[in-house]
């Protein structure tokens, strides 16, 4: 019985990984979409039907190229960093609650902390087997605005927790049966997306690939598979964010086309800021991670650790 369970567990895990790649692969395509819409032309529209094989197309341009590698890199480590990081995004998709159990476990929220944490070695490893100082630089500012932000998220995703009393991310879907979070933590919520997108490096926060001030910051060496692999990974993460936002404060009801549609709209979110908000000075960034985030996400702590208490001896 426990190796059918663990054969389903197999399967089952290979196809959301398989799903996962699928939608990364069109939300890349809706990125370029939106933001052609966004700066007034169209996005992309000849192969297939209204450009839909365009990812698809991407990828075989991508895997065919060339694979070309610097001379003074460390050649081990320099292949080994992107696959690494997407290896990573996707055992990240693990804690992704499912009522068909799958790996539903009670400490999801731990895991998804835990393995988001690993994420910062691949980019300082990335940077720096490239044996470039470009590369170099982009993953020492990646890896000061990755740490920085997670110190705000953990925090802010405490008080979270305290509401729930559990590290089950399935448990979210009961406390919001009557009421979404969003109405009963606002300033968190839109706190939690900040952070999301500084976590996942991207614009107004995307200092790891400022195109036009570090050559493409800790990948401008990798090319063909290696950046492709990077660029799943960033792509695995946002849909990830994304889900995560859904089931924190956006009601969590996993068995309905509601949640995939919050979802969507999450991962809008993203590329809307993309084309919509400048690049934010990279001092002021840090600013606001140490000296406005941490400082309210831990008094939000003591007042929702009160509020749950306060809940607890009435209702026991």
């Amino acid at each position: 019985m426990m190796f059918k369970d663990l054969g389903l567990i197999i399967i089952s895990s290979l196809i959301l990984i398989i799903c996962v790649l699928i939608g990364v692969a069109f939300l890349t395509l809706m990125e370029r979409k939106v933001l052609g819409y966004i700066q007034i032309r169209k996005g992309p529209n000849k192969v297939g039907f209204m450009g839909i094989l365009q990812p698809f197309s991407d990828a075989v341009k991508l895997f065919s190229k060339e694979q070309s590698y610097p001379l003074m890199s460390n050649f081990a480590l320099y292949y080994f960093s992107p696959i690494m990081n997407l290896l990573l995004a996707l055992i990240l998709w693990m804690c992704m609650p499912f009522f068909t159990v799958l790996v539903s476990f009670n400490f999801s929220f731990l895991f998804f902390l835990s393995v988001s944490s690993l994420g910062v070695y691949t980019i300082m490893l990335a940077g720096w087997s490239s044996n470039s100082n470009y590369s170099m630089l982009g993953s020492m500012r990646s890896i000061a605005q990755t740490i920085s932000y997670e110190v705000s998220l953990i925090l802010l995703l405490v008080s979270f927790l305290y509401l729930i009393l559990s590290l089950n991310i399935i448990d979210l879907n009961k406390y919001q049966e009557y009421t979404w979070f969003l109405f009963l933590m606002f300033p968190l919520c839109l706190m939690w997306v900040v952070s999301s997108l500084a976590e996942t490096n991207r614009t107004p926060f995307d200092f790891a690939e400022g195109e036009s001030e570090l050559v493409s910051g800790f990948n401008v060496e990798y090319s063909s598979g290696g950046f492709a692999f990077i660029f799943l990974a960033e792509y695995a993460n946002i849909l990830l964010m994304s889900m995560i936002c859904s089931m924190l404060f956006l009601g969590a009801e996993l068995m309905t086309l509601g949640f995939f549609l919050k979802m969507v709209f999450m991962a809008f979110f993203w590329i809307w800021s993309r084309g919509t908000l400048p690049r934010y000075r990279y001092d002021k960034l840090m600013y606001l991670a140490w000296k406005s985030y941490l400082p309210v996400s831990l008094n939000f702590i003591l007042f929702y650790f009160s509020l749950s208490l306060m809940i607890f001896t009435l209702f026991s």
